[in-house]
């Protein structure tokens, strides 16, 4: 393997090897010659083999790119010691190894000492290739001996490239290492021990020690038992334990489940009980405007236009400036009428009342006493109007008596005298204050005046009845308490006041 431009011929009949590692192809090279002595021993001892056909490895004309293994029967002078970690030279620097090659070199050294070499085709180094002895399966026996006492030996699977097998013998050299490293060892701990001095006891003292030992020997046993059986305890109080434990988890589980649906319905009862407080307070806010509301003062407002009282926007009088329409002057009494025969009737039995009120729209109409009915409507003549001016003073008596029976009533109820109801104008007969309410052989300026002065006095007896009453059955009224009594007529004393300076304006 050693001259460059030298080239081995591969025999085709030789099986085809892999490395056993890395499983790359293997090329066996120079096995013939040592068919042939194979085959001659074997002859010798008086065994028989079948006929061969002699045949010579012939090296194939392709490069070698990978590295082969040389396994000599002696060491060749020109074949190199193998070097340890580093790439295996070829000779042919130029030409890489196609495949690894296991080469089996003859006895006989080259003469320039480079490597085996085979027959060349011409015989001899140069000849024709000459048959011989050795064959086929003398060449395949002893590969296969080969590499099983090479297997046996290094306990790897052969065949093995050069690659594989330089791992496999730095590895083998590693543990040789480590082998001889603890032969060391060994030997020095064993030097050290035998350097020791070692006391020889007694037979008497080797018993005494034999029984002591023996007596330790039971208390730990005594110990050990002692222990398995607090283990034998501990082990069944921890099996109780565990049950009580499973029973303490299932009734944690239902408890949580309990809790949790009892979480869910107090959540909804909280929700439908703020929702229900919630309509509550809408309830009462509205109650309570409802409370301050009164049909009467929504259905009879009374205020003033000017010189002329209104009750619903209706103006109550005349003027020679301004001569209102009688129907309107009759629609004005027809509310008067109303709203004061309401009054009067909410009270009764308690209240006499004895001049009554008939309202019939713009047509009213008022008896007296005795059954006689005026006419409250117009129109009328300036000159000849007796039953209407009747009419209105009736209108006027029955208004002084409500305010009398509801000052009454203050009194019942224990409200200071300032406190009391009274009419912000005196009523006399026919006179509210100073002005006549009669048509006759009267101004028209001073019969509108009293007019004014009656609505308001009107007004003044509503507010008195809406604070009083509410449209509440006369039984609450009567069994409300004083305290609010006395709120209400301070209330209906201010709203008086106010409707009283607003008319006088």
């Amino acid at each position: 393997m050693g001259e460059r431009g030298r080239s081995f011929t591969v025999d085709p009949n030789v099986p085809r090897y892999v490395c056993q590692n890395c499983r790359n192809s293997l090329c066996v090279v120079g096995a013939d010659s040592y068919a042939e002595k194979f085959f001659h021993d074997f002859s010798r001892s008086g065994m028989q083999g079948s006929s061969m056909h002699g045949a010579t490895s012939v090296l194939s004309s392709m490069r070698m790119d990978n590295s082969f293994v040389v396994l000599p029967q002696q060491r060749a002078q020109g074949v190199p010691p193998r070097p340890r970690g580093g790439a295996v030279n070829t000779g042919h620097s130029g030409n890489a190894m196609d495949e690894s090659f296991v080469v089996v070199n003859k006895s006989e050294s080259s003469a320039d000492g480079g490597g085996a070499h085979l027959p060349s085709p011409d015989g001899g180094p140069n000849g024709p290739l000459q048959p011989n002895n050795s064959g086929f399966h003398s060449t395949i026996s002893l590969l296969k001996r080969a590499f099983e006492i090479a297997s046996t030996q290094t306990q790897v699977e052969q065949p093995l490239c050069v690659e594989c097998m330089r791992v496999l013998s730095d590895k083998l050299d590693k543990e040789v290492e480590d082998v001889n490293r603890d032969i060391k060892a060994y030997e020095a701990c064993l030097k050290r021990l035998e350097g020791e001095t070692r006391e020889v006891l007694s037979e008497t003292d080797f018993l005494k020690e034999k029984l002591k030992i023996e007596e330790e020997q039971r208390k730990l046993e005594a110990e050990i038992e002692e222990m398995e059986k607090q283990n034998a305890e501990v082990n069944n109080e921890l099996k109780g334990l565990e049950l009580k434990s499973s029973r303490f988890k299932e009734l944690e589980e239902q408890y949580w489940h309990k809790f949790n649906n009892f979480q869910f319905q107090l959540i909804a009862h909280q929700e439908e009980r703020d929702a229900i407080s919630s309509k509550i307070e809408v309830s009462q806010a509205h109650l309570e405007l409802l409370k301050r509301t009164n049909v009467l003062n929504d259905a009879f407002p009374i205020w003033h236009d000017g010189e002329f009282g209104t009750i619903n926007n209706f103006r109550l009088g005349r003027l020679p400036k301004i001569p209102v329409e009688w129907d309107e002057i009759n629609a004005a009494w027809g509310q008067a009428c109303l709203l004061l025969h309401t009054m009067c009737q909410y009270f009764r039995p308690k209240f006499q009342y004895r001049i009554k009120i008939l309202p019939m729209g713009s047509y009213p109409r008022i008896m007296d006493n005795n059954n006689n009915t005026y006419e409250l409507f117009g129109p009328v003549n300036l000159f000849w109007s007796t039953r209407y001016d009747k009419a209105m003073t009736l209108f006027l008596t029955c208004l002084k008596d409500f305010a009398e029976f509801a000052n009454s009533k203050d009194q019942e109820n224990n409200i200071p005298p300032e406190k009391r109801f009274k009419l912000p104008y005196k009523i006399e007969n026919d006179k509210v204050e100073t002005y006549s309410i009669t048509q006759s052989f009267n101004k028209q300026e001073n019969w509108t005046k009293a007019l004014k002065y009656t609505l308001c006095n009107l007004k003044w007896a509503l507010y008195w009845f809406v604070g009083n009453t509410n449209f509440q059955p006369l039984s609450a009224v009567v069994s409300s308490s004083h305290a609010e009594v006395s709120g209400t007529g301070s209330s209906y004393s201010r709203r008086s006041t106010n409707s009283k300076s607003e008319f006088q304006n």
